[in-house]
């Protein structure tokens, strides 16, 4: 087989039936697009779940009041509450659960803080000092309150950086100013890191940190929380964790068989599993998606091969009678076939690659390029065009001689 012939003769047939080629293109393009594309969206966003995962701490495990659950993007719904889950259950929790490293409780609510003649709508974070181990989570500028702090219902707080941004411009600039919680005043000892949003969805640079036993009594004179952050160890297993910790609760609140619990269980390797359910289900839509676009692009290269070899007709004649073989039409139709096929391959793969740096540079994602899948898509395209072309060239080896001479 002349390769450097077929190739020439291939380009020439390209440009006789170019609209038509670029139609048949289309779909393989469309295909492989679609195929690299959902596979490298899937394989980006369950990494991203996997780090913000890794944000929320080692090992980290949520009991909290109410009924909540993860929804299929990750984020936590609370679909009843509670205001029945004590200081008392999450001191049981943490010394009756087994593998409990540490642990702490926490408050949540969202309220109007004011400071530097600015109010704004923040995010409360009520729990104790060893909040920061916990949850992999630490003061950048200042320190965090203390358990001393803790003990005497200090009227101290942290803030989260966006927070201290929108209130004081400059972050470093709010350490020593006072902020107020309705009419409460608190001292800013510190500003945290920065850690952008966790997998549950919520941005963690809008919290205002403090003492929970300052917000129970001096904020909102309550004498329940919300839940309780455990730290596992490695060994730790999450099923017997949950069923110890169900237990506790359950006879801690009097709960009878049949009856449903008044409080939630939680981990964050749920999310990363209910979103790794989302995507494969995206993946397998758009395997669907890719699979009909090859189709048709199959089905398109298809015809403009039987195009091309009807109106070739006379050459392939003119060739079979000055002694052409067989063997050197059908391989000349597969290769322009094949080369079709490929061009609209390549390119999908080459538009997916720009489109996943470029997405991913500017949504702050994880740029992750598989070059198998790449090389995959290329491949499949390359041989979905030769089997495309494989009955028109058939075609073309078995034209007759003397029918196209009487013509």
């Amino acid at each position: 087989m002349n390769m450097p012939l077929n190739l020439r003769i291939a380009i020439s047939s390209l440009k006789a039936h170019k609209w038509r080629a670029i139609l048949a293109m289309l779909g393989v393009f469309l295909g492989a697009l679609a195929f690299t594309g959902v596979q490298h969206v899937s394989e980006i966003m369950v990494r991203q779940a996997e780090i913000e995962t890794e944000k929320l701490g080692p090992n980290l495990y949520v009991v909290m009041a109410g009924k909540t659950r993860f929804r299929r993007s990750g984020s936590v719904r609370v679909t009843q509450d509670s205001q029945n889950f004590t200081l008392a259950d999450a001191d049981a929790i943490m010394k009756g659960v087994p593998s409990v490293l540490d642990g702490t409780p926490f408050v949540n609510a969202t309220m109007q803080l004011r400071g530097n003649g600015t109010a704004v709508t923040a995010k409360i974070m009520a729990t104790w000092p060893n909040f920061e181990e916990i949850r992999s989570f630490n003061a950048d500028i200042g320190r965090f309150f203390n358990w001393q702090e803790v003990d005497e219902r200090s009227k101290v707080c942290v803030l989260g950086r966006k927070i201290a941004e929108r209130l004081f411009g400059d972050p470093q600039k709010a350490v020593g100013e006072i902020v107020y919680l309705f009419r409460a005043s608190f001292r800013v000892i510190g500003v945290m890191e920065s850690k952008g949003r966790d997998v549950s969805g919520e941005d963690q640079d809008e919290y205002m940190f403090m003492p929970v036993t300052t917000y129970m009594r001096r904020a909102a004179n309550q004498d329940w929380i919300n839940g309780v952050f455990l730290r596992l160890s490695k060994e730790a297993s999450l099923e017997i964790v949950s069923e110890s910790a169900k237990s506790i609760m359950r006879h801690r609140h009097n709960i009878r068989p049949g009856q449903d619990d008044d409080f939630s269980t939680l981990s964050p390797r749920d999310a990363v599993r209910l979103q790794r359910q989302a995507l494969d289900l995206m993946s397998t839509l758009g395997g669907i998606t890719s699979t009909i676009s090859f189709g048709v692009g199959g089905m398109g290269i298809l015809s403009i091969m039987i195009l091309v070899v009807r109106s070739r007709r006379v050459e392939i004649g003119i060739r079979r009678a000055v002694g052409g073989k067989r063997r050197d039409i059908v391989p000349q139709f597969l290769f322009e076939s094949g080369l079709m096929a490929s061009i609209g391959g390549v390119l999908g793969v080459c538009v997916t690659v720009v489109l996943v740096v470029v997405g991913c540079k500017i949504a702050g994602l994880p740029i992750i390029i598989d070059p198998g899948s790449l090389l995959l898509t290329m491949v499949g395209s390359c041989v979905l065009g030769i089997a495309a072309g494989a009955y028109p060239a058939w075609q073309a080896a078995n034209i007759e001689i003397l029918d196209v001479l009487k013509r």
